[in-house]
Parts: C-alpha cells; sequence; structure tokens
C-alpha cells in the first residue's frame, strides 16, 4: 500500500492565539497531502490529473480528525498518508502527523468521491467510477 510522506515546519499563521495549531488548519495540511498522495502516485500534479481524468475533482465528503498533542510554531512534523480503501466511486484516506521526536500529533480521515461534470444538468456535478489504473498506481484493488 502507498504511504507519502511529507515534511512541514508550522508557520506562525498556522496557530491561533495560544500558540498551537488552530485545528481548521490541520484540515488544509491533510488536503495538501492529499494532492501529493496522487501526483506521487499518478505522476500527474492535481490540475494534469483532473484533465487527464476529465473529472472536476475529488471533492472530500466526509472528515474527522483524532488529536492527540498539539503543535506549535516551529515544529517540524511529517505527515504520511495512504488511501486505505477504494470503492466504484469513492476513496478513503488516513493521514498521521508525526511530530519531530515521533510523537503521534493528529490522525486524519477522509472520504472523497471522484467527480465529473453531470451529463444532463449544465452546472452539476456528479460522481464517476474511479478508474481501474489510478486504482492499480496505489497498488489496490476496489473494495466493493
Amino acid at each position: 500500500m502507498l504511504t507519502h510522506r511529507r515534511e512541514l515546519t508550522i508557520e506562525w499563521g498556522d496557530c491561533d492565539p495560544a500558540g498551537i495549531v488552530f485545528y481548521p488548519r490541520y484540515f488544509a495540511m491533510f488536503d495538501a497531502s492529499t494532492a501529493a498522495l496522487f501526483e506521487r502516485a499518478l505522476g500527474l500534479r492535481k490540475i494534469e490529473m483532473l484533465r487527464r481524468h476529465d473529472i472536476v475533482g475529488i471533492p472530500m465528503v466526509d472528515t474527522r480528525a483524532k488529536f492527540s498533542i498539539p503543535c506549535a510554531f516551529g515544529d517540524r512534523v511529517v505527515i504520511e498518508s495512504r488511501v486505505t480503501a477504494f470503492r466504484r466511486s469513492s476513496f478513503d484516506v488516513h493521514h498521521r502527523l508525526l511530530r519531530d521526536d515521533g510523537a503521534l500529533g493528529v490522525e486524519g480521515f477522509e472520504t472523497r468521491v471522484w467527480v465529473g461534470r453531470h451529463p444532463e444538468t449544465p452546472g452539476a456535478i456528479k460522481s464517476r467510477p474511479i478508474p481501474a489504473e489510478v486504482i492499480a498506481r496505489f497498488g489496490m484493488g476496489t473494495g466493493g
């Protein structure tokens, strides 16, 4: 199973007045990590992936996080991201944010959908089957 690791430094703008990461910033970090994971797997930047597969995106339809240890300005962290399941048109991503001491700070969980333009309703979007060649690049099969 493909796991992508992305190193970051927590920036001043990521933090709240208490000096720790403001929780919505973790979701932005996880979103960027999902894009980096797909770029690594497919060898395409996100914009190229959208064009090649004629989709408008991979929007999140469910997300949650488990916060264990806070991170603060200047902390070096690593985000490990991997797809844990593919279904017909949706998939799950698991993120682990580790501080530089190896401690688990946050776990993030996403469910996303492979989405294109709706063929019959202008301006609307509709889920599409995830291409088998995309799933294969992650070393996985569909889960149902």
